[in-house]
């Protein structure tokens, strides 16, 4: 029986026993009623909210205990790398295969989880609208990995195109302006074409300084790049992040779906390969409200792209630094070795994931980019001419000692 119906019965009960038989079991066996159906009608003339027991869950129940154990240990993960109940659902199915739970009630028991340890956070976004090929917006956000059994931070771009739904993403250990840049040009190989419109937040790799309104100052390095690739380029305003939802909510989907739990890989570049094969694996994806998948409205978006650029943009950052009487250069915060003398001038090329030196029109050192501050990064074969002069220093060198650490100097080896 719908509210309306019993509102309108217990009016009729009402006024029977009012100006009727005027007794409740004459009501009751009149109207084919149970006495207390009367007694509530008598009571009120809105009828009581019934009241339910608590039901037993025998399905739910045999998974309560992992979900929310995976609700208290996200607690202590990185916010936007929790479980959601569409995730916690699909780990079910993985990991119990013998219970077959309801998703709608898995749903209903993580949302009253949450409620109560406190993990809901709600987001409402506008729905936009776009043309082929018009625009994509880029950001980057932050994920934890394990590498090696190191828990570590990595910065992963992305770039996603608002028309297919399309995603690009790749993993940096820092943020830096070359790491944007290339991560640009990949992500244009990817795509296939270049987006007429990107759209940032103020990012500091782009953006120098924020005027008034949608004005920016922009990085010289940035303009040319802007130019050489031929798009155009506009800035949100600041902490607004609904105005570019489409990637706010891509990082977000990504994250939870393909770096939850934290992946354990062996280095960087096993991660961004697995990065890659994920972002194959959403064309796949049907977006809500369309008919043809992500990759499919892909490769019909390719014929509305810009072509990509044919000649090369150099992305090093270039600084011509003296070296100083350890051997080292300093680039950017820290110390590199080289094998040329005290006080040469070299020029450094700061790319995103090495630091090369050159001098003479020849690269004479390459390293590993270091992003912490007031490293020394050195190799013990550009000290081999210094330590010819000074054996002595050589057991308590610290390019040994490094060398020794990375496993390059074997313990065979006195």
């Amino acid at each position: 029986m719908d509210w309306k119906t019993k509102v309108e019965l217990f009016e009729q009960l009402r006024r029977e026993h009012e100006f009727g038989i005027g007794t409740v079991a004459g009501v009751a066996a009149k109207f084919g009623v149970h006495r207390r159906m009367v007694r509530q009608a008598l009571a009120g003339a809105v009828p009581p909210v019934h009241q339910y027991p608590v039901r037993v869950k025998p399905k739910l129940d045999a998974v309560v205990a992992f979900i929310d154990g995976v609700l208290e240990a996200d607690q202590r993960a990185p916010r936007k790398q929790r479980h959601t109940a569409r995730r916690i659902y699909r780990r079910i199915l993985t990991e119990f295969p013998g219970i077959s739970v309801a998703e709608s009630t898995v749903r209903n028991h993580v949302r009253e989880r949450k409620h109560q340890i406190g993990l809901i956070r709600r987001e409402t976004f506008v729905p936009q609208s776009y043309e082929l090929g018009q625009e994509a917006q880029v950001d980057w956000y932050e994920a934890w990995v394990d590498f090696d059994g190191e828990r570590t931070k990595v910065q992963v771009f992305a770039m996603r195109s608002m028309a297919s739904g399309a995603a690009f993403h790749r993993a940096y250990r820092s943020a830096t302006q070359q790491a944007f840049l290339e991560a640009h040009e990949m992500a244009f190989a990817y795509f296939g074409g270049v987006f007429r419109l990107l759209r940032y937040d103020n990012l500091a790799s782009a953006v120098r300084k924020i005027l008034r309104g949608h004005r920016r100052e922009e990085t010289v390095r940035f303009v040319a790049f802007r130019s050489h690739w031929r798009f155009s380029a506009e800035f949100c305003n600041p902490a607004q992040g609904h105005e570019k939802g489409g990637i706010e909510g891509e990082g977000g989907y990504f994250r939870r779906n393909h770096l939850v739990p934290v992946p354990a890989m062996a280095d960087l570049d096993a991660l961004n390969a697995s990065l890659l094969a994920n972002c194959r694996v959403d064309e796949a994806r049907v977006l809500a409200g369309r008919i043809d998948a992500v990759g499919t409205t892909m490769n019909v978006e390719r014929d509305y792209l810009l072509p990509c650029a044919t000649e090369e943009f150099d992305i090093a950052e270039i600084a011509f630094p003296l070296v100083d009487k350890q051997g080292c250069v300093l680039v950017k915060t820290n110390f590199y070795s080289v094998p040329v003398k005290v006080g040469t001038r070299v020029e450094a090329r700061i790319r995103p994931l090495h630091v090369e030196i050159w001098y003479a029109g020849k690269q004479i050192a390459r390293h590993e980019r270091c992003h912490q501050r007031c490293q020394h990064v050195l190799d013990l074969e550009h000290y081999l001419e210094v330590l010819n002069h000074k054996p002595g220093a050589f057991a308590g060198s610290k390019p040994l000692a490094q060398w020794r650490a990375a496993g390059r100097w074997p313990d065979s080896y006195v």
